[in-house]
């Protein structure tokens, strides 16, 4: 049986835009039989107009009939092989956005044995036509899916190349080292020696350095990807709920004068300046003794631990320094982490009828003194969340933000790991090519230079159809 993600020689159609009524809605059709279709069922309006030999990037005026029926009065986008988005032969029709006319077009382009496009299919034929490697078309999802500039300036990042130019780089002079190694073992009785040592311990570091600091960058891009994780801490009745509304701007989380009413935990994102955050409202924390609760306050510390910064709240009319500074130890001694950044936030000033106590001392551990319920020195919140994300890094230097990339860098680096011990220990050329050809599979996995069936297809198959 014919895998989906071989090269296809057969015609598909999709609806490129979003589905139901609008203005208008664009059909894509992509293959060889693209045309000759177009030949039966597209009227330009200019009779000196010649399916056969219209140009490439090129628009035309024209009607889409089923024998003497017009359908729709159409634009149709024109794109010869080999400059088209998949590589082949291409047709956007742009008609009417009624859902009755796009259903009819396409039940016309099948009627002429074109098949609906399969999810991601028009950008898989781009990968098998060499108009993108594997790593651009995986951030051509991305970039559908990006909903901040920080997500969006990743998938544009590496829809330009992003680091598969670089690792494209590395693997071909791994794999000519590779090669001078594997003849060296057909000459293995004369002991001569091809590939030059010193040049192929240089490129080692190369690569060592290089997917280093890929797999580094994966820290920063995988949380811009998904959503800068933050959670909202502190005791029961601190203001927790009342400081997410504010922050979403909604009513989210409930809010009651009564401690422990937030039982679970609560999530929404917000985007500020361009970067998404993905808040975490969670249950008080304080010693209880009512089972639900329990399990609210469990599930608190699990998810404090997967954030990345930590909004810790206490009541600045109620709380003392010294209680302050206890729940911050026991906070830090529960996530332990030196990673995770804290801002500590006094909460409900306007109960204040004077400076808190200590608040110079307070001021010192860079609190930022709030009234939630006011909506008071909010913007010096959101300035704080700003400066925890290293938006320098974003814009100067390469970010990984792939999973699967992440995964295949760090085993790349740990069989050129290998092969460097297995220099220094000097082992056979014959084990040494092992651990080689295992680099150079799993590099060349991240660019689409080596792939499977089962890479393609968790990779496509999370595509919309008609992209």
């Amino acid at each position: 049986m014919e895998s989906h993600y071989t090269q296809r020689d057969d015609t598909i159609c999709a609806l490129a835009t979003a589905g139901g009524s609008a203005a208008i809605a664009v059909i894509r059709i992509s293959g060889p039989g693209t045309f000759p279709v177009l030949e039966k069922i597209f009227c330009p309006v200019s009779k000196s107009k010649d399916i056969k030999n219209l140009k490439g990037q090129t628009l035309h005026f024209g009607r889409i009939c089923r024998d003497d029926e017009i359908i729709d009065e159409v634009l149709l986008s024109v794109f010869r092989a080999p400059y088209s988005y998949t590589g082949e032969d291409v047709a956007e029709i742009s008609c009417h956005g009624s859902v009755y006319i796009q259903q009819r077009i396409m039940e016309l382009l099948m009627s002429h044995d074109i098949r609906l496009a399969e999810p991601g299919e028009y950008t898989m034929r781009a990968f098998m036509n060499g108009k993108m490697d594997l790593s651009q078309a995986e951030a051509v999802g991305d970039l559908i899916a990006s909903q901040s500039q920080s997500q969006h300036q990743l998938a544009m990042q590496q829809m330009r190349g992003g680091y598969s130019d670089t690792m494209k780089n590395l693997r071909q002079q791994l794999l000519d080292f590779t090669s001078l190694i594997e003849l060296e073992l057909d000459f293995s009785e004369e002991d001569v020696e091809f590939a030059d040592r010193k040049r192929f311990l240089q490129l080692i570091d190369e690569i060592k350095t290089e997917t280093g600091k890929l797999i580094e960058s994966f820290k920063t891009g995988n949380v811009l990807k998904k959503g800068i994780p933050v959670a909202i801490i502190g005791k029961p009745n601190s203001g927790k709920s009342t400081l997410l509304n504010t922050l979403l701007n909604e009513e989210r989380a409930i809010v009651s004068e009564v401690p422990g009413t937030t039982r679970d935990v609560i999530e929404d994102s917000i985007i500020i300046d361009g970067v998404s955050f993905r808040f975490i409202d969670t249950a008080g924390l304080r010693e209880t003794s009512e089972t639900v609760e329990s399990m609210g306050i469990e599930k608190t510390f699990d998810k404090i631990r997967q954030a990345s910064i930590v909004l810790y709240l206490f009541d600045a009319s109620q709380t003392s320094l010294e209680e302050v500074k206890k729940e911050l130890r026991e906070f830090r001694q529960n996530i332990d982490s030196d990673q995770k950044r804290f801002v500590i936030l006094g909460n409900k000033i306007d109960m204040l009828e004077r400076s808190p106590k200590h608040f110079s001392e307070l001021v010192e551990m860079e609190t930022i003194f709030i009234s939630a319920k006011r909506k008071e020195n909010m913007t010096m919140v959101t300035d704080s969340l700003l400066r925890s994300v290293d938006q320098e890094k974003l814009e100067t230097d390469t970010v990984v933000s792939s999973a699967r990339h992440h995964d295949a860098l760090s085993k790349a680096l740990s069989a050129i790991e290998s092969v460097e011990q297995g220099m220094q220990q000097g082992i056979p050329n014959d084990l040494l090519s092992i651990d080689l050809r295992t680099a150079l599979h799993h590099i060349g996995s991240i660019t689409g230079d080596i792939s499977t069936d089962e890479i393609l297809g968790n990779i496509f198959s999370n595509f919309c159809i008609g992209k």
